[in-house]
């Protein structure tokens, strides 16, 4: 049996394939919405951190350095959102605005087989974000993302250095 060089595994978390697992679980949810790859991006983290939007307990959890997360994470779920795409578990719809992604037939089935306990946190999380989001337009949608990057970019810059302003 041949070794496996551990320098080339693919990590499990913050990888695609953890950022696309949550994507289709979260669009399982909120199905037939569609929704873009910033959107998504938000979501993601949100679905993961339902407490900092007045929603159950956080599956992760809450450090004060969590900020951080979003400088990376757009990337991450778009690499996410492609392996899925290439998995048939989303679908890409073009629109007036631009692209959007919405769970397949497909992503259905996988989800209902994920019976671990993260796997049911994450996806009673899902339904709770996607219930929460039903009824914003894209301009409420908009303005609750708007609220919370503003938030964020503030607690980032006052962990920055002493100059930064203060919460």
């Amino acid at each position: 049996m041949e070794a496996v060089d551990a320098s080339k595994q693919l990590p499990l978390f913050n990888s695609a394939l953890e950022t696309g697992v949550r994507a289709i679980v979260f669009l399982n949810a909120a199905f037939p919405r569609a929704f873009d790859l910033a959107q998504l991006t938000w979501f993601d983290y949100l679905v993961v951190h339902t407490a900092d939007v007045g929603g159950p307990k956080s599956l992760h959890p809450d450090l004060p350095q969590r900020t951080g997360e979003l400088l990376v994470r757009r990337r991450v779920v778009e690499e996410g959102v492609l392996l899925m795409r290439r998995l048939h578990m989303i679908n890409a719809i073009a629109n007036d605005y631009g692209i959007a992604y919405q769970a397949s037939e497909e992503a259905y089935a996988l989800v209902e087989t994920m019976h671990v306990p993260y796997a049911l946190n994450l996806k009673a999380r899902a339904e709770w974000l996607a219930q929460k989001l039903h009824g914003l337009s894209s301009d409420q949608l908009a303005d609750l993302i708007a609220n919370k990057i503003g938030r964020w970019a503030l607690e980032f810059q006052g962990e920055v250095g002493p100059e930064s302003p203060a919460l």
